[in-house]
C-alpha cells in the first residue's frame, strides 16, 4: 500500500517540478535551470544523508557492480533537461502523458526481458492492453487538436 501512495506522491511531485523547472527556464536558460535543479537535489540528498544517520559511506560507490549502474545521476541530468523542454513545448498535461507512457513501455520491456538485473516477468496480454489504452489516451489528446470543438 505504501508503495502505491509513494508512487502517487512521486507522480504529483514530478508534474509540479516539471512546471516549476519550465518556468525557471523561461527566466534563465535550460542548462542553468537543469544545473540548479541538480545542485539543489545534491544539497537535499546530502542533508538527508547527514541527518538520517549516514548508514553507508561514499566509498561504497566504488564497489557497485556493474559499474554502469552509477550512470543514474547522468541519466537524471538528461531527464531534467528533457522534462523541461517537453513541458515548455507541449504543456504540462501532454508532456506528462508522453513521459509516463514512455516510462511504462520501457519499464515493461525491462521487466519482460529481465534487463539490468531485474527479475524477468512473463508476457501478459493485460499489460499490453494497458499500454495500448495509454497510447489511446495520447491519440484522444491529439484528436482534440485535429478536430477542435466548435469548428
Amino acid at each position: 500500500m505504501w508503495g502505491m501512495i509513494i508512487g502517487l506522491v512521486s507522480g504529483l511531485l514530478m508534474s509540479v517540478q516539471g512546471v516549476f523547472n519550465a518556468e525557471v527556464t523561461k527566466q534563465t536558460s535550460v542548462w542553468i535551470s537543469a544545473s540548479f535543479v541538480q545542485f539543489t537535489a545534491l544539497i537535499v540528498c546530502l542533508t538527508a544523508w547527514f541527518v538520517s544517520g549516514r548508514e553507508s559511506s561514499f566509498s561504497a560507490l566504488f564497489s557497485v557492480k556493474p559499474w554502469y549502474m552509477l550512470l543514474g545521476g547522468t541519466i537524471g541530468a538528461f531527464i531534467t533537461y528533457t522534462v523541461i523542454v517537453a513541458m515548455n513545448q507541449l504543456g504540462p498535461a501532454k508532456a506528462t502523458m508522453f513521459i509516463v507512457t514512455a516510462q511504462l513501455i520501457v519499464s515493461y520491456l525491462i521487466s519482460l526481458f529481465g534487463m539490468f538485473g531485474v527479475e524477468k516477468n512473463p508476457f501478459a496480454w493485460s499489460r499490453l492492453f494497458g499500454i495500448l489504452v495509454m497510447i489511446g489516451g495520447i491519440l484522444l489528446f491529439k484528436w482534440q487538436e485535429l478536430f477542435p470543438a466548435g469548428k
